[in-house]
């Protein structure tokens, strides 16, 4: 009976252990529910901070853009966008536990491009604002560039272009308002790209080094307005810079020194860089009219003067195109007053003039018979005024035979240099109420027949293919001179009496050269 106090002691500290544990159970037990909870809620703060950084990356969202980012778990997956701002080796830990990892890739994504980031936000946002791996799967590189516009192809140089062109002969006006009539009649009626106008050197520069640019000055500003391209036959010396001993100063004639006349181009393509772009070097040199030298009519000294004319353009301006001066078909070769164009034709070859032209000149007005007309194929025409071309056969006559005969020159001489015809047309004295000095032919010409024979000539050109650029004589040299019945430039004019348009206009402007 002495063991049971003992047993009584023992039963009470085993209770009271048991109550202990089961009390210390219970409180770990609440306080890791209570830990596991708390964890929970910062968890869940932390999603709703990234959430807020989503919607700040997304510039220009809608509301609903913005409601849809900020939902929980369905949120877009930035980790897709590639970024700009790598991360070195030696702070890609401190980094990464210091925030994030979407929100570094949202940071990198804000630095990137504004219309970048634009493109992956859109990419990454749907519509409807569901996010997901398929959101996720379109990636744009916030290093990418934007494609460069495609380069025009720069526009040729003249010299490099030898697309057959037609333009027409345009007289000076120093009025720019009358000019840009000139102009307008030229680019939006004839539809042409080229103009030619004539520079008599002794108007330009009548004293040495002084200059009257007036009109060239109208000429070079409009035509670079109106897009057009300009040629120039540049002729006449003035009489400071003739040949010494000259007594026929009142007649055309080359300078005494070619290099004052390849100065004086130096300075006129100086003046108006870029709006030159073709140059004939002077006119008619094989009649002496137009070449009053003390040593005759010389294809020796004009190829000289060419050779160093040819140098100083290209010194200054290489595209230009260069060419030759145009013979003057006259049908008399007695090497005095004049040389048959082919006789000459021939001697300029031999002085090597194909050697320093990018372009050979030449010249031809119809007379009385059509464009495709040989010389010894003329048909018989009773009714014609002018009896040149059916009774006196003779190749200066047909436009046909003229061309044809240089071009054959050119080739057997083994060149393969084109033809610049500088001067071509038909005159018609219809409605001038008077008829110039030797002009006959003009009368046998009605305006309808100029223009059938324009439209013609104009093809033909085109299909020979050894025509490079041919220039119409002449739109307005009616109007500037008044329509004087007896000015033998008149006749050829394609402006009539009272600003009408010869029918000629029509047949020019249905080949629409400006391809409009």
């Amino acid at each position: 009976m002495q063991h049971a106090p003992a047993l009584s002691q023992q039963r009470q500290i085993r209770g009271f252990v048991i109550a202990w544990l089961g009390i210390t159970l219970l409180m770990g037990a609440l306080t890791f529910i209570g830990i596991y909870y708390a964890t929970g809620a910062i968890n869940n703060n932390n999603n709703n901070g990234n959430d807020d950084v989503n919607v700040a990356a997304l510039p220009n969202a809608s509301a609903d853009e913005a409601d849809a980012a900020q939902q929980p778990e369905e949120g877009p997956d930035l980790s897709a966008i590639e970024t700009t701002a790598v991360p070195t080796a030696d702070t890609a830990q401190a980094e990464a536990e210091a925030e994030p990892a979407e929100a570094v890739e949202v940071a990198a994504a804000v630095e990137a491009p504004e219309a970048e980031t634009e493109a992956a936000g859109a990419a990454a946002v749907p519509a409807d604002g569901q996010g997901g791996a398929e959101a996720a799967s379109v990636e744009e590189p916030a290093d990418a560039q934007p494609e460069a516009p495609a380069q025009e192809e720069p526009t040729p140089l003249p010299v490099d272009d030898p697309t057959y062109q037609v333009g027409i002969q345009v007289q000076e006006n120093a009025d720019p308002e009358v000019y840009g009539i000139w102009l307008s009649e030229v680019r939006d009626k004839l539809k042409l790209n080229w103009i030619k106008q004539q520079v008599r050197w002794k108007d330009v520069e009548p004293q040495p080094d002084q200059y009257n640019w007036g009109a060239l000055d109208v000429t070079f500003a409009l035509a670079s307005e109106y897009d057009i391209k300009v040629m120039v036959s540049v002729l006449e010396a003035p009489e400071w810079a003739r040949e010494q001993g000259n007594q026929r100063l009142d007649m055309v004639g080359p300078p005494g020194d070619p290099q004052t006349y390849a100065d004086f181009l130096t300075a006129m393509l100086t003046r108006y860089p870029g709006q030159i772009h073709a140059i004939e070097v002077w006119n008619e040199m094989n009649i002496d009219r137009e070449w009053a030298s003390v040593y005759g009519l010389s294809a020796e000294n004009y190829v000289n003067m060419l050779r160093i004319a040819y140098a100083a353009i290209k010194a200054v301006d290489p595209g230009v195109i260069v060419i030759s001066g145009a013979l003057s078909p006259t049908g008399v070769n007695d090497g005095v007053g004049a040389y048959d164009d082919f006789v000459f034709f021939d001697m300029l070859i031999q002085a090597g003039m194909l050697e320093t032209t990018d372009c050979v000149g030449a010249h031809h007005n119809g007379y009385n018979i059509g464009p495709n007309v040989p010389w010894n194929s003329v048909p018989n025409d009773p009714n014609a005024r002018f009896r040149g071309p059916f009774d006196n056969a003779h190749h200066s006559w047909s436009f046909y035979s003229t061309l044809n005969g240089y071009a054959q020159r050119i080739q057997q001489a083994g060149s393969d240099k084109k033809l610049c015809i500088t001067e071509f047309g038909w005159a018609s004295t219809e409605g001038l109420g008077g008829t110039p000095q030797n002009f006959e032919f003009a009368d046998d010409v009605t305006l309808d027949e100029q223009a059938a024979y324009f439209g013609e000539a104009i093809q033909l050109m085109d299909d020979w293919g050894f025509v490079w650029l041919a220039f119409i004589w002449n739109l307005n040299y009616g109007a500037q001179a008044g329509w004087d019945p007896l000015n033998d430039n008149v006749p050829y004019s394609l402006l009539r009496p009272d600003w009408q348009q010869a029918p000629a206009y029509q047949a020019i402007g249905e080949y629409n050269f400006r391809g409009e």
